[in-house]
């Protein structure tokens, strides 16, 4: 069975979506969505865990408790929880079944200290799934891709080094990488990541690394 999840013009849709199903979440499932923006990632794991399960969306911006709060509202998802705190600061009320994170270990400043926080708020034998890219890789017409405002822009390729170093257990770990040329959902989706429009270059999105661990016990 394929989860469908309600991203819009998410091209790294899939990559999550394989993660979801290799752990089987669904229905009463709680997970913490840390650095959760918007909320779209949120919304999506409420539809999967439904009524019976809980949502929680981290966030350390005061603001995106007001649009996730939105978000929910909007998709009817009141299980959503919006949580105003710092991944390294990361301490919620219950623990939980997954903790979630993407494009958010590239900005902090102690990737390591992250992972091992999410990893605390999960039960026992609970797990943690974070996706994070590795920026370089990406290319634009053959040339390697930068992010100057991000900590670590590579920090995908240490990834499943860094779960390790959590204190967590590597389950699995891999990378995609969206490529396109010319309109579509890549071109798109690099223009509103970068401000700039590829025209008809060839695009490799950077290769998001997804790494699922379990906490010990």
């Amino acid at each position: 069975m394929v989860t469908e999840l309600g991203l819009r013009n998410d091209v790294y849709r899939r990559p999550l979506a394989t993660a979801l199903e290799r752990l089987g979440v669904g229905p009463g499932w709680r997970c913490a969505d840390v650095g959760a923006g918007a909320g779209d990632v949120s919304v999506a794991l409420a539809e999967v865990v439904g009524p019976a399960g809980r949502i929680f969306a981290v966030d350390s911006d005061p603001l995106a408790r007001d649009e996730v709060a939105a978000a929910a509202a909007a998709a009817a998802r009141a299980q959503v929880v919006a949580v105003t705190q710092a991944g390294e600061d990361l301490l919620l009320p219950e623990l939980v079944d997954l903790a979630f994170c993407r494009f958010l270990l590239m900005h902090v400043h102690e990737p390591a200290i992250v992972l091992a926080r999410m990893g605390r708020a999960t039960r026992p034998g609970g797990f943690v799934v974070a996706q994070e890219p590795v920026t370089t890789a990406g290319r634009i017409d053959g040339t390697p891709m930068s992010m100057p405002g991000a900590r670590h822009p590579d920090v995908g390729a240490l990834l499943p080094a860094l779960v390790r170093d959590a204190g967590l257990e590597l389950v699995d770990a891999w990378a995609e990488a969206p490529a396109g040329a010319g309109p579509g959902p890549v071109s798109a989706y690099l223009a509103s990541l970068t401000g700039v429009d590829p025209g008809d270059d060839p695009v490799v999105l950077p290769p998001l690394v997804t790494v699922i661990a379990r906490r010990p016990g």
